[in-house]
């Protein structure tokens, strides 16, 4: 057995050499830093360092639950992570629906590429271009003067602030999300679409019959996936959006670590503690979206 694994191996000794980067990625990114979990368990400090650290058990996690300020961050968490799911999720699936519908492949590919650059941009330019346009001496504003109405603070407006995300969140990712529905629509068989036309279905009705079974099961599973990123709420976006005006509808899990660890001088073992409460919460959902899918006649992870 030992003799038959080297010598595969060494057969196939250049694709391992090609694997190497990214398992070396793995375990000096994501598996050696794992041990700092302790820190949850942990009173930290300096000098001892994590392992000579003393012992606090749950007290932690006590001091986590006790404050008011993480529990309004993770109802913020849970409500704008459901916002995403309920409306970004979906836009993907009928853009790309929308673009297979184009039949000139030259419109098609421009409709590609304008909706796909937006993804390129980074938050912190959107975040300067939303300023710029809907801050208080933004250009929305001085039109609005210029008219004679009143000035609208939208991005200090917490009830505009989750639409706000999700509108930007939107143009910004909708057209690369779309990237991987157009590629399982692409490797649809042509001839099913030709039965279907020769049945007498419309183009609605091909779609229903052919293109949406087609891609069911790639849906699903990035439906799983997404659940399972729940907890994460998108830190890029609202930590380059959001201000103090704000924080009641718009701060999230990742920004109140954030906040609280280099602001606040909040400890680390309790802000190590919301990191893997998080991170338990995560495997929950995305466990129960699979098992849900998977029950449901759909095809999960596993």
């Amino acid at each position: 057995m030992n003799k038959t694994l080297g010598r595969s191996i060494i057969k196939n000794r250049y694709v391992y050499l090609l694997l190497l980067p990214t398992v070396l990625y793995f375990v000096l990114f994501q598996y050696v830093p794992m041990y700092g979990i302790l820190l949850a368990f942990k009173e930290y400090k300096i000098k001892a360092g994590i392992l000579g650290s003393p012992w606090a058990g749950f007290d932690n996690f006590a001091q986590l639950i006790a404050q008011a300020d993480f529990w309004q961050a993770f109802n913020n968490t849970i409500i704008i992570s459901l916002g995403r799911i309920l409306i970004e999720f979906p836009a993907a699936i009928i853009l790309a629906l929308l673009i297979n519908e184009v039949t000139r492949e030259k419109f098609k590919r421009v409709y590609q590429t304008v909706y796909t650059f937006p993804h390129f941009i980074s938050w912190v330019i959107i975040s300067g271009i939303l300023l710029n346009f809907l801050g208080d001496s933004g250009v929305l504003n001085q039109l609005l003067v210029a008219f004679g109405f009143d000035k609208q603070a939208i991005l200090t407006n917490p009830e505009l602030f989750r639409p706000l995300l999700f509108i930007s969140n939107m143009w910004k990712e909708v057209g690369w999300s779309a990237i991987i529905y157009m590629a399982a629509i692409a490797g649809i068989n042509p001839e099913l679409y030709e039965a279907a036309h020769v049945d007498g279905a419309n183009r609605f009705q091909q779609l229903m019959a052919v293109t949406w079974p087609s891609i069911r099961g790639t849906a699903a599973i990035l439906l799983i996936l997404a659940v399972g990123q729940a907890m994460n709420g998108g830190f890029d976006q609202v930590f380059n959006l959001y201000n103090p005006g704000v924080y009641k509808t718009g701060d999230i899990i990742d920004t109140y670590v954030y906040r609280t660890a280099f602001s606040d001088g909040a400890s680390f073992g309790v802000t190590t503690a919301i990191g893997l409460f998080k991170a338990v919460l995560n495997f929950a959902l995305l466990y129960a979206a699979n098992y849900i899918v998977k029950r449901l006649g759909g095809e999960g992870l596993v």
